[in-house]
């Protein structure tokens, strides 16, 4: 489960990159470690087909008997259309999370290390894109705390490649890095859009960090 991923690129890179006018894109800056709950950019289609970049809360918020809710910030490929917490946000609401690496803790051996994952390319970190999906979220963020109303987005997740697995025998995170991928994540049919959840080859990442740091430092 990836609950940690950063995005070391400004907005007007970002836009670029996903093909957003300026005056479609929200501020925000770059970050070097993305926590669930934390506010952090998405690229979504608009009602006349544009696209936009917002900001949204990392998390879908999860309502528990006498707790606080919780943030659940990944969703299996094989439950996305199994769920009613997660089909109709499939179904309707699809959107893309930019990043540039995420991050997956050693398991149970202490002390934890850290270990940040990118895709390789010309660059340190290059763009790619988390294929997610959003919700409006109307409810108490603490327990018996006074409600929010917010925007919240959460990203799909697979079996992980034969990196991954060296440190995450479960899951990994979908990754997409080009602009027919976006398209059809966005604009495409469930079927079209759930064909993209396959692994990435793994001869096509790397691990660029490791260690007791909970952030990648090249994006500080």
């Amino acid at each position: 489960m990836c609950n940690l991923y950063s995005l070391n690129k400004k907005r007007d890179v970002v836009a670029r990159f996903f093909r957003v006018s300026h005056n479609r894109t929200a501020a925000f800056e770059p970050a070097s470690a993305i926590f669930p709950r934390h506010v952090a950019p998405v690229v979504r289609s608009t009602v006349d087909g544009e696209r936009e970049i917002v900001t949204m809360s990392w998390g879908f918020m999860l309502l528990q008997n006498g707790r606080a809710p919780r943030p659940v910030t990944n969703v299996r490929d094989d439950k996305i259309l199994k769920s009613a917490f997660w089909r109709s946000s499939f179904e309707e609401r699809r959107c893309l999370v930019p990043a540039t690496s995420f991050c997956e803790p050693n398991g149970d051996v202490r002390p934890v290390t850290w270990h940040w994952f990118s895709i390789k390319g010309p660059e340190p970190r290059p763009l790619f894109a988390f294929p997610g999906i959003w919700r409006r979220y109307k409810g108490p963020m603490k327990k018996d705390g006074p409600s929010v109303d917010m925007e919240t987005y959460a990203f799909l997740t697979t079996t992980p490649n034969s990196l991954v697995a060296t440190i995450n025998h479960e899951r990994m995170p979908v990754l997409l890095t080009r602009q027919e991928q976006f398209g059809t994540w966005l604009r495409g049919s469930a079927d079209e859009a759930l064909a993209l959840a396959r692994e990435y080859p793994a001869e096509q990442m790397w691990i660029v960090q490791e260690g007791l740091d909970k952030e990648d430092l090249l994006a500080a």
